[in-house]
């Protein structure tokens, strides 16, 4: 399975969304500007969608796009990425 496969690149990628988390919690709590809000708010959009999109290139490249995937696998797990893709993007 990719995820434990690429574990650590994971937890790294957790670990920056968790940052920019924090940061967004600091500047509310030190109340600083709107402008500056929404910019952390932002940088932390962006850091989950970076861990979105490397799970979903990782399960491209091993359930789609691996010559040992069967027609058949690959249906499913196409099914499942146009599953997973819609609940994403909501």
């Amino acid at each position: 399975m990719h995820t434990v496969r690429h574990r650590k690149k994971l937890v790294a990628r957790v670990r920056r969304v968790k940052g920019q988390i924090e940061a967004v919690e600091r500047a509310l709590t030190e109340q600083r500007g709107c402008e500056e809000v929404v910019r952390t708010i932002a940088a932390a959009r962006g850091a989950i969608n970076a861990l979105a999109a490397e799970v979903l290139c990782d399960h491209l490249e091993d359930h789609l796009a691996a010559p040992r995937v069967s027609k058949g696998e690959r249906e499913i797990a196409a099914a499942e990425l146009a599953r997973v893709i819609r609940q994403f993007v909501g």
